[in-house]
């Protein structure tokens, strides 16, 4: 089994890595990706127990750190742009202040370093009543998730992540039972006094409340060069709601 995350390499230039959040893998970012491809060599990443990566029961910020590391060492990469969404983003503020030099320009898609309470609880409980044994396609499985997860939106984000495992059989590309015994891992604050005083990029949907006006102190605390952004009718999601706007944000943010 490999431990170097997987990962898909577009475009050319310097290294852009891409992390998703929380249930997500790489291929979420594909449209931006081929975006930003066209002056960045992009990667777009599958962090640990998530999308094609390998699986491990051992999940927190420290271990997707150091499978970032490895990731860099392996593919030779010497300094990096990083844009995390949400855990992706918690990964790469860590990475930031644990590892500065191997780090060009942050950029954080709607996630602060404070500490988050715990609130996937009623989606992890919806995705571990689905049995694959009697699930046999897409739609049955959707009709389960339906009365816990009332959102459309979220449940086909949830669903891009079934697959056939065999000709018969359906799975997770995620490991949920790993992610549900390491859930309370998800919300860690940022380790307290450490900084990074590199360019680093916040942009906050406008209509998500991950952060507020009052986290804004915190984030000037640990990240003295932070620029925060707001990206408009966007919620959690800005990166799916916004694109036009938050690709603009990004790109004007790395030509500076």
């Amino acid at each position: 089994m490999s431990t170097i995350l997987h990962s898909k390499i577009i475009g050319e230039g310097e290294p852009l890595l891409i992390l998703h959040g929380f249930l997500g893998m790489g291929d979420n970012w594909k449209s931006l990706g081929n975006k930003f491809s066209e002056n960045y060599e992009v990667h777009l990443m599958d962090q640990r127990n998530h999308g094609r990566s390998f699986f491990d029961d051992e999940f927190n910020y420290e271990v997707l750190v150091d499978d970032l590391l490895n990731y860099m060492n392996h593919h030779q990469l010497k300094k990096t742009i990083i844009l995390g969404h949400s855990m992706g983003g918690k990964t790469a503020m860590l990475f930031a202040v644990t590892h500065p030099e191997k780090v060009d320009k942050i950029i954080i898609a709607d996630i602060g370093p404070k500490f988050y309470p715990r609130h996937h609880d009623t989606i992890l409980e919806g995705l571990s009543t689905i049995d694959f044994s009697k699930q046999k396609s897409r739609s049955e499985v959707e009709k389960v998730l339906k009365s816990y997860i009332p959102e459309w939106g979220i449940r086909q984000f949830l669903l891009k992540n079934v697959y056939w495992k065999t000709k018969e059989q359906l799975a997770f590309r995620f490991n949920l039972s790993a992610l549900i015994e390491n859930i309370d891992e998800i919300g860690t604050a940022l380790p307290s006094l450490t900084v990074y005083q590199g360019k680093i990029l916040f942009l906050k949907g406008e209509n998500s409340g991950y952060i507020t006006k009052d986290d804004i102190h915190l984030i000037k605390a640990h990240f003295p060069k932070a620029e925060i952004k707001t990206v408009k009718n966007a919620g959690h999601w800005l990166h799916a709601e916004n694109p036009q706007d938050f690709y603009n944000y990004v790109a004007e943010f790395l030509q500076n």
